[in-house]
């Protein structure tokens, strides 16, 4: 399984660890630990894989949902129970900076991730940038719409953006 990080924000990828989230078989991205650990640093939030027990993984996806629901765009304010989520996983420390001869480490463990996550999402609902849901037709991914015009439709090209497209294209194509 890849991940994929096109949402234009930490928080908003970690939300999108869960994919289809309406249709009748949403897709978990983060099954296990181990899936949790390896998105860490697929992300850059650590350099090395934690270790990411049942218990961390049961928090870090009650964080996860608390982020979805904080952000979405249909949500006028999060909910009391999003923010004691956020606020808690936030006091937590964060993930650990060192400068090496390599260059930067981040090191922490699964709690370091959901403070990351948390400070993201904060951050994110006090700047208030432009949040979008995918247009695609089973897609909930949320993404920051950065666009010059601030009309992006679709989470990514790659994924959604080329199935509506190619779908408009049989179309036309059928009616000729």
């Amino acid at each position: 399984m890849t991940f994929v990080f096109v949402s234009g924000d930490l928080a908003l990828d970690f939300a999108a660890t869960l994919k289809w989230r309406r249709g009748p078989d949403p897709e978990e991205l983060l099954a296990t630990g181990a899936d949790a650990a390896r998105w860490a640093v697929e992300a850059g939030v650590l350099s090395r894989p934690p270790r990411v027990g049942e218990e961390e993984l049961r928090a870090l996806l009650v964080l996860r949902e608390a982020v979805y629901s904080a952000l979405h765009p249909a949500a006028a304010a999060p909910r009391p129970a999003d923010i004691r989520v956020l606020n808690r996983a936030a006091a937590q420390p964060g993930p650990r900076p060192a400068l090496t001869a390599l260059g930067v480490r981040r090191s922490g463990d699964a709690t370091a991730l959901g403070a990351a996550v948390a400070v993201a999402a904060i951050a994110l609902l006090e700047s208030r940038p432009p949040i979008r849901e995918c247009a695609g037709e089973a897609c909930t991914r949320l993404f920051v719409d950065r666009s010059r015009a601030g009309n992006r439709t679709w989470c990514g090209m790659e994924e959604c953006g080329n199935r509506v497209k190619a779908a408009s294209y049989r179309a036309r194509r059928a009616r000729e």
